[in-house]
């Protein structure tokens, strides 16, 4: 009997072992930093340096701007917060497929209402603290004469409203 008790408290220590082992093989396996910008991201600032100007923007006041980020593509929609009634009046919106290449995230613009920027690539340094995201970047497009570097500071939004 008391052999069948010490034998049964080593199958059971293996078990515990091999379950061990497999929750640590999961953990290894769980998505890693590439797969975690994948979801909806609510823009709260973003600082514009061009040359010696620096345009610092709060995107919770009267505007408000969203970035869903999926498996292969992203999207961005910006609107202001009075319905489009007054002189805040704007929507922006525009979208295409993107790169990851360590903490290098690439847009590639197929979609935009400012026509003139589809066609361009923009290559952002980024990282995620908690449910933030960072991005940093030069925007440039010679032919528009724009050339900046433009940090952009994101929350997720993990929020469902039914």
């Amino acid at each position: 009997m008391k052999k069948l008790l010490q034998f049964s408290i080593i199958i059971a220590g293996i078990i515990s072992i091999n379950s061990c082992a497999k929750k640590e093989d999961s953990i290894k396996n769980l998505p890693n930093e590439p797969t975690s910008i994948i979801g909806t991201w609510k823009l709260i600032s973003g600082t514009t340096i061009k040359g010696s100007d620096t345009t610092v923007t709060d995107y919770t006041q009267q505007q408000e701007m969203i970035k869903i980020i999926n498996k292969t593509h992203f999207a961005f929609l910006r609107h202001d917060l009075n319905n489009g009634k007054d002189s805040t009046a704007i929507f922006v919106a525009g979208g295409g497929k993107y790169t990851l290449k360590g903490n290098k995230y690439t847009e590639h613009l197929e979609y935009f209402n400012i026509r003139e920027w589809e066609g361009n690539s923009f290559e952002l340094e980024y990282k995620i603290l908690g449910d933030t995201l960072i991005t940093k970047g030069i925007e440039k497009i010679e032919k528009l004469n724009v050339n900046y570097l433009n940090i952009e500071k994101y929350l997720r939004i993990t929020d469902v409203k039914n």
